[in-house]
């Protein structure tokens, strides 16, 4: 909050005296992930104190957001948890724009559940079933004799799809399987981690950086989601996170980008709890 706060207050006063077609040109539009939503308003803060005439707006709204705004004109950086999709890439092109992909760094995909929920592995296969609703009760897979409540982000979070591809449909971005009809999606990771919190039954998946003492993470097949599993892929549910721009001369978006990717920036990106690129 204070971060958002303070953020605010940088554009505010930066604002006085301005038109608003001044200021708003002036202006740097983030826009997407929630999934990085806190790492890209950190950075883009770090940035504006060392770059006074910087002016940078976060918002989320979910990967498939973020890169709509871009090539729809109303943001400068998309902020993604995904690749970006071909059909996003032509209807890009079509515009007359270039975009440009930029990894910022690793996240894992860490399945939680309830601290009194004693399950401490599940495979990956038994994991899409459980999303699928093919797996229904816990003690299915060694845990209580209780329903699984299962948690999803929402289909316009870029997690919700990388999760559906790499666990519902085991690894095929052919294939046609779907979340089970009972799934919960909620909006966010905080909204997933809440629910888990109090529902001894619930299951449900998050950022690695969203993790903490409230929550118990699970090992899937056998392995950790830690930083080193992580850089490694070794751990099956890790992915790139990503800024995507557009190929053009603009000084605040190339500067922030290579503040991001700078022994500052990726301090930054491990301290929000996700694993730096080096």
């Amino acid at each position: 909050m204070k971060k958002a706060l303070a953020m605010g207050l940088m554009l505010l006063v930066g604002g006085f005296g301005l038109s608003k077609s001044a200021m708003a040109s002036r202006v740097v539009q983030m826009k997407g992930s929630d999934t990085i939503l806190n790492v890209s308003q950190y950075l883009a803060e770090e940035y504006m104190l060392e770059n006074k005439d910087a002016r940078i707006a976060v918002t989320g709204g979910g990967s498939g957001v973020g890169i709509a705004s871009l090539i729809n004109g109303t943001g400068d950086i998309g902020m993604a948890s995904r690749n970006i999709k071909s059909k996003e890439i032509e209807m890009a092109k079509e515009k007359g724009i270039d975009i440009k992909e930029v990894v910022i760094g690793f996240d894992g995909i860490t399945i939680i559940e309830n601290k009194n929920n004693p399950v401490k592995n599940i495979s990956s296969k038994d994991l899409g079933k459980i999303f699928r609703g093919e797996i229904t009760n816990w003690k299915e897979i060694g845990g209580n004799d209780a329903p699984i409540v299962v948690l999803s982000r929402d289909s316009s979070s870029g997690t919700h799809e990388f999760f559906k591809e790499h666990i519902v449909r085991n690894n095929n971005p052919k294939g046609t399987e779907e979340y089970g009809i009972k799934t919960l999606y909620m909006p966010s990771n905080e909204a997933i981690k809440q629910e888990v919190e109090t529902n001894v039954n619930a299951i449900g998946y998050i950022g690695m950086g969203y993790v903490d003492k409230n929550v118990k993470s699970i090992n899937v097949d056998n392995i950790e989601p830690n930083v080193s599993n992580v850089s490694s892929k070794k751990y099956p549910i890790a992915r790139e996170i990503y800024w995507y721009v557009k190929k053009e001369d603009n000084k605040t978006v190339n500067g922030l980008v290579n503040y991001a990717l700078s022994k500052d920036g990726q301090e930054i990106v491990k301290e929000e709890g996700f694993v730096p690129i080096n």
